[in-house]
């Protein structure tokens, strides 16, 4: 009887262990992933690969300071200027890759990029107004 709880014991640790869920990607790995599936989905050649991390890393350095800034003030940012800001840096953006990517590369870029605004800054009802009928 002794030995049977113990070992039921035992197997109920190690399924508890077992069930730990993994520590979240870093932000590292992230970024990583994020330039593998961009490298795919625009079909970046190894030459372009490099210059367009570089382009996403400037533009990420320039948000971060800005944001960096903006939380120093103490002031709470106006979300107009927020909004005028970033699609700045956006611009800029595009600027430094026109001559990295070609037209078709581009628009894919772009699609993507709006894909990824509309994904974290959709609020309100779904496009038409309505919400979906019940089913």
């Amino acid at each position: 009887m002794r030995t049977s709880v113990i070992a039921l014991t035992l197997l109920l640790a190690g399924t508890a262990f077992a069930q730990t869920p993994a520590a979240p990607p870093t932000r590292e790995a992230r970024e990583a992933r994020m330039m593998d599936n961009l490298t795919v989905l625009l079909d970046l050649t190894d030459a372009q690969r490099p210059q367009v991390q570089a382009a996403l890393d400037a533009q990420h350095a320039q948000m971060k300071a800005a944001f960096d800034q903006a939380k120093a003030s103490g002031v709470k940012p106006d979300m107009s200027q927020m909004k005028a800001t970033h699609e700045q840096m956006e611009a800029g953006t595009l600027q430094k890759l026109t001559p990295i990517l070609s037209a078709t590369q581009l628009k894919k870029f772009q699609v993507l990029e709006q894909m990824e605004h509309d994904h974290f800054h959709h609020h309100g009802p779904p496009p038409g107004g309505a919400p979906p009928p019940a089913e």
